[in-house]
């Protein structure tokens, strides 16, 4: 049974910064590509940063471009961790951020994404 659970969010003040985490089981997502997305209160869920099965190529949204690193370790065979490094962050990045993998299309179509974690919250202070 595939698995996504995030962590890491949390309360944080403007300019700081937080690393969340995803981990994944339950799939081969070493052949995976794999994504953040983030949903603000009101709005809907969007792309954030994605990554391919070999973490070589790296997409990000222009919001985060600069601020947030995606990152991936496929050294464990059971459980693999997906990484979003958040700095400077703004009151603006306050969203509940998900994890997904296996996608069949364009990163930024959420339609194109199998799996989905949980979601964890990131509120950003001003």
């Amino acid at each position: 049974q595939v698995q996504l659970v995030e962590s890491g969010g949390g309360l944080v003040q403007a300019g700081g910064s937080l690393r969340l985490a995803c981990a994944a089981s339950g799939g081969t997502f070493s052949s995976y590509r794999m994504a953040w997305f983030r949903q603000a209160p009101g709005k809907e869920r969007e792309f954030v940063a994605g990554i391919n099965w070999a973490g070589s190529s790296t997409y990000y949204t222009d919001s985060v471009k600069g601020r947030f690193t995606i990152s991936r370790d496929n050294a464990k065979n059971t459980v693999y961790q997906l990484y979003l490094q958040m700095n400077a962050l703004k009151p603006e990045d306050t969203a509940v951020y998900y994890c997904a993998a296996h996608n069949s299309g364009e990163y930024a179509n959420l339609g194109s994404w199998r799996y989905w974690g949980q979601g964890t919250q990131v509120t950003v202070s001003s």
